[in-house]
């Protein structure tokens, strides 16, 4: 087949690069197989008819108006490689043409779920503080060293929102043998049980759990739906542990709650980032603190081309994707995380 009748995929990755989703062999298959027009986000509607015409797959999530939209005739999938599912193009008009909108964020629910269990170990046995006492030669022995200790063992745990993270965070816990109660509005108290969890209200996750993991997505209907008032309804001397955005988080409120003593606290993610310098929290004792990282893996990175390569070849046969999630007709416009601008 000569290059010019290969499939055209248009790559505008960005804050992504296509050396970092794949692999040096993934790439070369990728570049084998189709023709690729590499531009940004925003030069993607610049780009002439002609390749518009003829382009079968976007990897990104650039801006796409109406009049682009019309333009892609041959549009079969958009790969979201950020993982946030921005509202910056005509879902509707995409659906009614049969246009898939997949993201890739599955990649990062085992990486951020594993740092999520390191941060609840290390608010309940401090490891970091007793490590920086140990380096000052301020170390606290044995049992003086436990004061405030707890197990992770059997405690009470609770967990907001229950998507590829929740449940991947889910099966790490399964072997503590805590009791996770979730609470998730967008699924049926069914799937909650079938996974092994019970379905709560908000109020009851917040005030029967040891231990409060958050982890999900900012939408149109929760931003800052966690303020003073839930960190209020928490057991004294809890654990919350925010993972996914913190758009859902009053954050001077959390940061109150921490310094008031009556929680503790742990976070990957800040209402700005980078952060300040010189922003209150850096310093904030009872406050553990991850630079967006939990996710940032090579590993996962480099998943993500696999399963866009493998989708790929799916819709490439006239069959649908299945490595990648897909965009939901009724739930993608009210997504509202903010994207990620670093790798």
């Amino acid at each position: 087949m000569s290059d010019t009748a290969l499939p055209l995929v248009i790559s505008a990755p960005e804050p992504r690069t296509l050396d970092l989703i794949f692999t040096p062999p993934q790439l070369a298959r990728l570049k084998a197989n189709y023709r690729i027009v590499e531009t940004t986000a925003d030069g993607v509607a610049r780009l002439p008819a002609e390749v518009l015409a003829e382009a079968r797959y976007i990897v990104g999530q650039p801006p796409v108006s109406p009049q682009t939209l019309a333009a892609l005739k041959a549009l079969r999938c958009v790969f979201n490689v950020e993982s946030n599912l921005l509202d910056n193009m005509p879902y509707e008009t995409l659906f009614s043409r049969g246009i898939h909108v997949v993201t890739t964020g599955l990649v990062f629910a085992e990486p951020v779920a594993e740092l999520g269990l390191a941060m609840a170990l290390n608010l309940a046995r401090g490891i970091v503080d007793a490590d920086l006492a140990f380096r000052q030669g301020q170390e606290l022995w044995g049992g003086d060293g436990n004061r405030s200790a707890r197990l992770l063992s059997g405690a009470d745990v609770g967990i907001i929102g229950f998507g590829d993270l929740g449940r991947a965070l889910n099966r790490l816990l399964s072997g503590f043998r805590t009791r996770t109660r979730v609470f998730d509005p967008w699924l049926p108290p069914s799937i909650l049980r079938e996974n092994g969890v019970e379905p709560a209200s908000l109020d009851d996750v917040l005030s029967s759990s040891d231990f409060v993991f958050v982890v999900a997505s900012v939408t149109s209907e929760n931003q800052g739906f966690l303020g003073a008032d839930a960190f209020a309804r928490m057991r004294k001397g809890a654990a919350f542990i925010l993972l996914s955005r913190a758009g859902v988080v009053d954050f001077p409120a959390l940061m109150a709650a921490v310094e008031s003593g009556h929680i503790l606290a742990a976070s990957d993610v800040f209402p700005q980032e980078p952060l300040a310098g010189d922003h209150p929290v850096r310093a904030l004792p009872g406050f553990l603190r991850s630079a967006h990282r939990a996710g940032a893996l090579d590993i996962a990175f480099k998943r993500m081309g696999d399963m866009v390569l493998e989708d790929m070849d799916l819709i490439d046969r006239g069959l649908p994707p299945l490595r990648s999630k897909r965009a939901e007709r009724e739930t993608v416009s009210r997504m509202r995380s903010k994207p990620s601008d670093r790798n």
